[in-house]
């Protein structure tokens, strides 16, 4: 177990690479982001926040993940 750090700098770029995880296996697909943020049923505004790394939820993960047909630990990890 490591300890976490005194601040939370760390975050943003977390989310930066979950956004380009996202983003990556998307494009792999040959998806685009409608057809993603479509079969989600998620906002097209969620999808985009989501891909330029802003915060969003689990259960927002969860269901692109459930669309791209990869684990959560895959987008995430």
């Amino acid at each position: 177990m490591q300890d976490l750090p005194d601040d939370d700098s760390w975050i943003p770029a977390r989310r930066r690479a979950i956004g380009e995880t996202v983003r990556a296996e998307r494009r792999r697909q040959g998806l685009t982001q409608d057809q993603v943020w479509m079969a989600a049923r998620i906002s097209r505004w969620t999808y985009q926040r989501i891909e330029s790394g802003e915060e969003t939820q689990l259960s927002t993960l969860l269901r692109i993940a459930w669309v791209l047909d990869v684990s959560l630990a895959d987008l995430v990890g």
